[in-house]
């Protein structure tokens, strides 16, 4: 009973997707197996720490990945603090257990000079798709925004009087992220060829020929098209241009707490829409640090 009452809180007051839902459900029924299979007479309110670091134990033998084994004990560590502001159980017996220690790989990313011979090479058609091509190239490099986000930007998100885009990202969580002149001026001449190109009215900012919004498959190919052009990493996505203009933004002396709100990321604790003090600071910030503002 508390199992479903938790998924639909997830659901309904956290916004959580579907996908991350039947996640957690498929965690809590593999630890539900486990305890079951150690006493058949426990249940989610009898359980205890060491049980969990049995659990936890069993997922490492059976070749379970660093990554995989903490995704599933982060999982029983929410629904345990659900469980303990429900008052269900007075004591959450997952919030001392620690997981197995995550090997950390360096963040892929490419050099100011890849980036610059990138995007002032001759090497992008002057047609819709080539300009379309880099123009997104360019905003990955400048604004650090996931593969999904410029995918669903619309033409009313990019605020060229401001120089500001706003982002919805993870959780439907919105953020604003400052450019520069010079991304204005490319981002004008993209809209002006895909308005001569297109004429139709265009869900999103970044179109196909056929009007339609771009698929993830697609900004996959496009980049690693692009950026096989110029390094030879293993690894050429949309990812790796976002940790280029954060690795960028903290060479040229971003504050690290600065650069994590231009990211978006879920571990900031910021509001969703920043005040105007703020938010000019990150303006200021920017323009100081990165090179192509």
């Amino acid at each position: 009973m508390w199992k479903d009452s938790f998924l639909k809180y997830l659901l309904f007051e956290r916004n959580y997707s579907e996908k991350t839902i039947i996640s957690y459900g498929t965690d809590l029924d593999e630890f539900e197996v486990y305890f079951k299979g150690v006493d058949e007479e426990l249940d989610f309110t009898k359980v205890d720490a060491d049980l969990i670091r049995g659990w936890v134990l069993s997922l490492m033998e059976e070749g379970c990945a660093e990554t995989t084994v903490n995704r599933k004990l982060s999982s029983l560590r929410s629904f345990y603090r659900y469980l303990l502001r429900q008052k269900v159980v007075a004591v959450d017996p997952a919030a001392k257990v620690v997981g197995p220690k995550k090997k950390k790989p360096l963040p892929v990313f490419l050099r100011d000079e890849d980036m610059d011979s990138l995007l002032e090479e001759n090497g992008f058609a002057q047609t819709f798709e080539g300009i379309r091509d880099r123009t997104m190239l360019d905003v990955f490099y400048s604004t650090g925004i996931r593969r999904a986000e410029l995918i669903a930007l619309k033409d009313a998100d990019v605020d060229f009087s401001s120089l500001v885009i706003k982002v919805t990202g993870k959780r439907n969580k919105q953020r604003l992220i400052p450019f520069g002149v010079r991304l204005k001026e490319v981002l004008e001449s993209y809209l002006a060829e895909r308005n001569r190109f297109y004429a139709g009215a265009c869900e999103t900012f970044f179109i196909r020929k056929q009007g339609e919004p771009l698929s993830p498959s697609s900004v996959n190919y496009i980049v690693k098209r692009y950026l096989s052009r110029v390094v030879t990493l293993k690894k050429k996505s949309p990812h790796v241009l976002r940790h280029t203009f954060a690795t960028t933004m903290l060479n040229h002396h971003a504050e690290l707490e600065a650069v994590k709100e231009l990211l978006g990321h879920e571990s900031l604790t910021t509001t969703e829409v920043y005040t105007h003090t703020t938010f000019e600071e990150l303006k200021q910030v920017y323009e100081q640090a990165h090179p192509r503002a």
